[in-house]
């Protein structure tokens, strides 16, 4: 458990072929849409190419971190979070395939980790509740139903963490 969750599923994004072939894909589409007239992709092209490669991801070449985390595109506004993070230093206004690569795991890495932080959210304040509430029907001692519970959040937060290795 050595990297964190972020650095985990961009490290599982960038070394999967799938991933590749869709970026590869989504990028030659936008390069189609502008007839090959510039050697890379537009930022105002980027919620479209976001769109595209989540179907691309999800149906065409489907990866398992995107279909089990990813419910529907990614937002306008993680689409521009991202391009922000990969341009901070670019001249060029356009995204060559490698930029756009890293705008792509940079998007997706965002979409996996924000949805796999609202299922901790959700999972496991319900837990808590139902542990709270067998122990106060079977009259346990409130130091084993808070054991139970601090195993119980551990354990969700613990399978959440390992199911984003891809």
């Amino acid at each position: 458990m050595g990297l964190s969750v972020s650095k985990r599923v961009k490290q599982s994004l960038s070394n999967s072929p799938e991933f590749d072939s869709a970026c590869d894909s989504t990028f030659s589409h936008c390069l189609s849409l502008t007839q090959h007239a510039f050697p890379g992709v537009f930022p105002y092209q980027l919620s479209t190419a976001s769109d595209h490669l989540y179907g691309n991801l999800s149906t065409g070449h489907p990866h398992p971190l995107v279909t089990k985390w990813v419910s529907s595109p990614p937002t306008r506004s993680q689409v521009d979070s991202a391009l922000r993070v990969v341009t901070r230093d670019a001249e060029d206004p356009t995204l060559g395939p490698t930029q756009f690569k890293k705008w792509a795991v940079e998007l997706f890495a965002d979409a996996i980790v924000s949805n796999a932080g609202k299922a901790v959210l959700c999972r496991v304040p319900v837990g808590i509740a139902g542990i709270a509430g067998i122990g106060v029907a079977t009259r346990s001692g409130k130091d084993f139903i808070g054991t139970a519970i601090g195993v119980y959040a551990l354990g969700v937060a613990s399978a959440i963490y390992l199911s984003l290795s891809g």
